[in-house]
């Protein structure tokens, strides 16, 4: 061992216990982890020779940044190691080895950042572990040390959302968003010191983990869990402030490079109207759907043929927002926006005007022609297309029954469960139209089939604003049911 051949020769020990530990320091900054391990031994027997009296360092007034003392160097050392030993167990998957590795006693004069960020490593070991709730403590423990440790607060709502926790995640949106928003602190103007925990927790590993998504991120996300839990009002909200920033030179100017993305213009613009429209504002939600027609108009396919591979932009049209490589993508938002549009419209009760945008919407929609079914990597936008096919048609049959076209309501409705299989507003009009079309018995029959159906359709993957319309026509349930019911005994009689 080295330290044991020096013998007790002071200054010569305490020399290289001063090399030691820079060479400690320049393994933890170039990621050498490997070189720590095999030294292990001999690098924690500093923590018995840096005392605080051992090694008389010069205090310079030139260079007071710059200056560590050797005992806060280990100390500082002893703990990035950890961290960084931890999260590179963690990305491997070896969570019982981090664990062991993070749980190690630190010093209690380590930095608090550099605590928050043990208890929120650990947090995450804990919850891959499947252990969300002792993982919960470690966040709290992580707050409490660092009340800026957004990581920890960010990894909260995650756990929130395994449990299923709807308003408690809400509550840590809004304080991560809050957080995220607050300036900086603000940093005295002296040289950074050479030897800092950022300069020695470079690794990927550690960035990967403790990452943080954007303010932007935060508020779209914040915006789609109150919209989708009750709190549309509040939802509809965030949505403009989100868009409002989107056009801010100075969010966008902002980095954030390890964020997860948003969702492209047009969809946030299509979440927005959905938005509104569900919060009775339907005049709203039909002027942001006209931005969203007329920015897509210039890019829309003659006709779309869906292959693999996918066919590249048309040579010469104009890209403005760099959507040409995504083309099936353009005809369903601008199908979506005439669908959402036709949604306003029925809203309003002027059916002429939505049986027009439900057509617009299908035709469209008709133009693009799947070649190879079963293609992975076409198969959510295919989804997404029969979707939105199927809502269409069954807004426009709806609408036909207003308008008191029972047969071309009666086309619509059937080719819309076609389309999209398990539509529940689809088969109720069906039936219904049936109805008073003297077909009862088939009626009857539709009925008995639709309400002993138990397997919903999955919606998992599908954008907000392809659910089911939440405003609009709404048929009688309860008159309905007791019609076919009756109509059902009497038969059996």
């Amino acid at each position: 061992m080295v330290l044991k051949s020096l013998g007790s020769t002071p200054s010569l020990r305490s020399c290289t216990l001063q090399l030691l530990c820079l060479h400690w320091a320049l393994w933890l900054s170039t990621c050498r982890l490997g070189h720590i391990q095999e030294l292990q031994e001999e690098l924690r027997s500093l923590s018995e020779g840096l005392g605080a009296g051992e090694v008389a360092v010069e205090k310079s007034a030139v260079r007071p940044a710059v200056l560590v003392h050797p005992s806060d160097l280990k100390d500082l050392l002893l703990i990035c190691t950890v961290i960084a030993q931890g999260a590179e167990l963690l990305c491997k998957g070896r969570c019982s080895e981090a664990l062991t590795v993070l749980q190690r006693e630190p010093s209690p004069l380590a930095p608090r950042e550099l605590l928050a960020q043990i208890h929120t490593l650990t947090g995450l070991c804990l919850s891959r572990m499947g252990r969300p709730h002792s993982a919960m403590q470690c966040y709290r423990k992580a707050l409490e040390t660092d009340v800026r440790c957004v990581c920890a607060l960010h990894q909260s709502i995650l756990v929130y959302r395994q449990l299923g926790n709807t308003q408690a995640e809400i509550q840590a949106l809004h304080l991560l968003h809050s957080v995220l928003m607050m300036p900086p602190a603000t940093q005295p103007a002296v040289a950074p010191p050479i030897i800092c925990p950022a300069s020695l927790l470079p690794g990927q590993s550690l960035s990967s983990l403790l990452s943080v998504p954007s303010p932007l991120s935060v508020l779209h996300s914040l915006a789609q869990k109150c919209v989708l839990h009750g709190s549309v009002s509040e939802g509809v909200e965030h949505y403009l402030d989100l868009l409002a920033a989107l056009q801010s030179d100075h969010q966008l100017s902002q980095g954030f490079s390890e964020a997860p993305s948003l969702p492209r213009l047009p969809e946030l613009y299509l979440e927005a109207g959905s938005s509104l429209l569900t919060a009775q504002r339907p005049t709203d939600c039909l002027a942001l759907c006209d931005e969203v027609i007329s920015t897509t108009l210039e890019l829309l396919p003659e006709r779309l043929l869906l292959e693999e591979p996918m066919e590249a932009s048309v040579p010469g049209s104009p890209d403005k927002l760099g959507l040409g490589q995504d083309r099936l993508g353009v005809v369903l938002w601008s199908g979506a926006a005439y669908l959402l549009q036709a949604h306003c419209y029925s809203h309003l009760k002027d059916w002429k005007q939505a049986v027009t945008h439900y057509t617009r919407c299908i035709n469209l929609l008709m133009k693009v022609c799947v070649k190879q079914k079963g293609c992975v990597k076409l198969e959510l936008g295919v989804r997404t297309l029969q979707r939105l096919k199927g809502l269409a048609l069954a807004g426009r049959g709806i609408s036909f029954t207003h308008r008191d076209q029972k047969r071309e309501s009666l086309r619509d409705l059937q080719l819309s469960l076609q389309a999209a299989p398990g539509c529940a507003s689809a088969g109720l009009w069906l039936t219904e139209v049936l109805w008073r079309l003297g077909r009862r018995q088939e009626a009857a029959a539709f009925w008995e089939k639709t309400q002993s159906s138990s397997t919903a359709p999955s919606l998992e993957g599908v954008p907000l604003y392809l659910l089911d319309p939440q405003t609009g026509p709404s048929l009688d349930l309860t008159d309905l049911r007791r019609r076919v019911e009756e109509f059902i005994n009497t038969r059996h009689s």
